[in-house]
């Protein structure tokens, strides 16, 4: 007897399943979402999933859930980069007046604790009687970075668009590379980093690199996430001074956001030059010299309410 009321509420208990989701399908609601105002239209394509009870069951795919946070692009395919591509920054130390509006919005871009800037603006100076000026500094992604070649687990790669990534989940907190990096533009995450609870919840993404994990090596990846959408870097687009201008030297073409210029002929007509060539890394990050400035060497400016707002 026990086994027949048991055989029958089952029945019952599949009936009203399938009647909910007969439901849901013809009110063209989201069946798996109660409440749902989203309108969903049935597509006609019918999809087998596997229910909670291990039984198989057939649903409209327009009423399928998308899983919340899924990276559009696997680390696999973050580690190969952009075919045909060969990106580059040119930096114009003439009109930086270290507003670090740059670095602000990489920090925020990347999640990266309070302290942990991978972008610096460093006061320099050429000699004693010369005029001193701010140069930003990023992750040279050079074509060939002597972090790549002591990175014993293939953590930090470069991809066929020149780009210079780190894989945090291959990292194993050695610092090899940051001892190899001559331009000191790497940082270690000593401190669980402090994410929102979206964040830290999320699957991680070595193009994006977040969310960033104790005891792993972070630096600029040149926003790959944003170029791979053809978007600009976020310190391109944060700078109110055209700082920053990013491109395809393929294409020989940089940009601002608001002036675009050919790579070579810009390279060559403002006396382009690179950080420590003599070295042989071939860094893809340029500088144009501080000349006819637009504005003078003053410090303390990010810290001036005015200047932020």
């Amino acid at each position: 007897m026990n086994q027949e009321n048991n055989s029958r509420r089952d029945f019952l208990l599949g009936g009203l399943v399938a009647a909910g989701l007969a439901a849901g399908c013809n009110s063209n609601k989201d069946a798996f979402e109660a409440g749902a105002d989203i309108q969903a239209k049935a597509s006609g394509k019918r999809v087998k999933l596997l229910s909670v009870d291990g039984e198989v069951i057939e649903v409209d795919e327009a009423f399928l859930k998308p899983v919340p946070h899924m990276p559009p692009v696997s680390n696999t395919e973050a580690r190969l980069g952009i075919p045909g591509k060969k990106f580059v920054m040119v930096i114009d130390l003439s009109r930086c007046k270290n507003l670090k509006k740059c670095q602000s919005a990489c920090n925020h871009a990347h999640e990266l604790n309070p302290g942990q800037n991978w972008i610096k603006v460093n006061p320099m100076q050429a000699g004693e009687h010369t005029a001193p000026y701010w140069e930003p500094t990023t992750c040279m992604h050079c074509d060939e970075p002597p972090c790549v070649k002591v990175c014993p687990v293939d953590a930090t790669f470069k991809r066929q668009d020149g780009i210079v990534l780190i894989d945090s989940d291959r990292c194993i907190g050695c610092r090899f590379c940051m001892a190899a990096c001559p331009y000191s533009t790497r940082v270690f995450n000593w401190d669980e980093p402090m994410l929102p609870l979206e964040v830290a919840t999320r699957q991680y993404e070595a193009e994006k690199s977040v969310p960033q994990k104790k005891g792993t090596v972070g630096k600029c990846d040149f926003c790959a996430d944003m170029t791979r959408d053809g978007m600009l870097p976020h310190c391109v687009s944060a700078c109110p001074n055209g700082v920053f201008a990013f491109g395809d030297m393929n294409e020989d073409s940089v940009t601002n956001g608001t002036e675009t210029f050919r790579f070579s002929e810009l390279i060559k007509d403002k006396s382009g030059y690179r950080l420590m060539e003599d070295l042989g890394t071939k860094p893809s990050v340029y500088y144009l010299p501080p000349v006819n400035r637009n504005f003078p060497f003053e410090s303390g400016l990010e810290n001036d309410k005015l200047q932020n707002s």
